[in-house]
């Protein structure tokens, strides 16, 4: 059997004084498109430099690839894509020149710039220099360099942040061709629509701790409630809003009752989203 892509055990990371990390356990699954949840300051920028190799934990062991991380660095980093929300980009050099460059700097010898940089809807301006290039154009260039190497995992920080909406649907659709060809995705994002979306599994992250992991399915299933909304109409003309629970014994004559009772405007059913389940678990929001 093959290993995971990625497989932490026990990891803790300090700065001084602060606890960044407490004694966290997860694995990513080949082909896993696997969401990394929680609000600023929640441990996620730091336990991505360790899976990646920038830092080492300081205690707990992280397994890349079936690589000790902090032992074969290198060869870990050969073989992963990296693309962080702040971007590290040479703005005096071309498009295509930043990405030769990575490429050089890898050993690969066989990429093409064009088609990697039309995937990510930057055709027309190979040439140009990244200084004269929009936030999310940047951002977009920081993904094709990701995929220069072909890498096995692909390491995806808010790969979507500051883009309009057709480029940030390409680049979904970028992320799920990815996982098509074979690598495993650690994705992190506050775009809860997007994590639902594509992530088989989640993790949510809290205060340095992971507090839940299961699909998104399966959470909404354990933590969530399934609404009936129902707009009603007033004799004097007002709406009103009621919720009716779904999947309780009376949830039936409730609806009927409304139906037979009331003027019904619209009806429509709402499943909680991560964004609720976390706050239920945490009692904050992602975005706080």
């Amino acid at each position: 059997m093959s290993p995971d892509a990625i497989n932490v055990d026990n990891i803790e990371f300090s700065y001084g004084n602060v606890h960044a990390v407490k004694g966290i356990t997860f694995d990513v699954k080949e082909k896993e498109i696997f969401g990394f949840l929680g609000p600023n300051g929640a441990g996620k920028s730091t336990t991505i430099k360790m899976l990646t190799g920038q830092i080492f934990p300081k205690k707990g062991k992280i397994s890349v690839l079936g690589m000790d991380v902090t032992k074969k660095t290198g060869r870990v980093q050969a073989r992963i894509g990296v693309s962080f929300e702040q971007t590290n980009l040479y703005e005096q050099m071309s498009a295509v020149e930043n990405l030769k460059l990575f490429a050089d700097l890898f050993g690969v010898k066989k990429f093409d710039a064009d088609k990697l940089l039309a995937m990510v809807d930057l055709h027309g301006r190979n040439r140009d220099h990244v200084s004269t290039f929009s936030k999310g154009m940047k951002q977009r260039l920081m993904l094709a360099r990701a995929l220069v190497n072909q890498p096995e995992i692909l390491f995806l920080d808010e790969p979507t942040e500051g883009l309009d909406p057709v480029s940030a649907d390409n680049i979904r659709k970028i992320i799920l061709k990815e996982r098509e060809r074979g690598a495993a995705v650690f994705l992190t994002t506050h775009d809860m629509m997007e994590a639902d979306k594509l992530s088989d599994r989640v993790a949510f992250i809290h205060e340095g701790k992971i507090v839940a992991l299961d699909s998104p399915y399966h959470l909404k299933q354990k933590f969530g409630k399934r609404l009936i909304k129902v707009e009603t109409e007033t004799a004097s003309g007002e709406l009103k809003e009621t919720e009716i629970t779904m999947d309780e014994p009376y949830t039936a004559d409730d609806v009927r009752s409304l139906f037979a009772e009331e003027k019904v405007i619209t009806i429509h059913s709402e499943e909680a989203s991560l964004e609720d389940i976390f706050i239920q678990i945490t009692g904050r929001g992602l975005t706080g």
